[in-house]
């Protein structure tokens, strides 16, 4: 049953799960922003998580942390979450809305192509392992 959970509970697919996570809120975000473009006052939001996620992944190579039991406390490097933080230094019109309805479109396409991305990936990743277990 170990490598059972090795293979389960390999950092690879985690950190991609993570990502699609950072990447599925991104989207409601941008979306938000969109939706409010013509909100006055209203300040755009921003999602940020890779710089977490690439810190998290590199911090578990070094330090070696294995999880050898299931009770056992995971490594702190595996927490990424996702920060949202508005932005309230800058305004585009008199309004005071700082919303640009070319970069949320421009941020919403490289986004759903990042999130396909790495669905692929994730579902290559799952179906190379149950060709595994299948012997094939």
């Amino acid at each position: 049953m170990p490598v059972f959970n090795r293979i389960l509970g390999d950092t690879t697919a985690g950190m991609m799960e993570k990502a699609l996570a950072g990447s599925s809120l991104r989207h409601k975000v941008i979306g938000n922003n969109i939706a409010n473009v013509n909100t006055p006052g209203f300040k755009r939001s921003e999602v940020s998580f890779e710089n977490e996620l690439a810190t998290a992944s590199k911090g578990e190579e070094p330090t070696g942390l294995t999880r050898t039991h299931a009770k056992h406390l995971a490594p702190k490097s595996q927490v990424v979450s996702p920060n949202v933080t508005a932005v309230t230094n800058t305004s585009l019109r008199t309004d005071g809305n700082n919303v640009d309805i070319d970069a949320e479109m421009a941020a919403m396409t490289k986004n759903n192509l990042l999130y396909n991305a790495l669905v692929q990936r994730l579902g290559n990743y799952y179906t190379n392992i149950k060709s595994a277990i299948k012997g094939g």
